[in-house]
């Protein structure tokens, strides 16, 4: 993360996001969702999730591949 915002998008399947260094200034469904470094955050499916500007740091995005149906 570069202090760079990132569009709103949602997917299908939940998104896991992990904050491994830094800080994390996500929005999901138009509220703002602080995320520290060595804590995650559960985008449930479907949910409009943005990152806004002053994200800054490592992050982890760990998200299930489109088709897989694969628990």
């Amino acid at each position: 993360m570069d202090d760079m915002p990132v569009e709103a998008e949602s997917h299908e399947a939940a998104e896991v996001l992990l904050v491994l260094d830094g800080h994390l200034e996500l929005e999901v469904d138009g509220r703002p969702v602080p995320v520290c470094a060595g804590e995650l955050h559960l985008v449930p499916a479907g949910a409009v999730h943005a990152v806004r500007p002053g994200s800054r740091g490592a992050l982890v995005i760990v998200e299930r591949r489109d088709g897989s149906g694969d628990n």
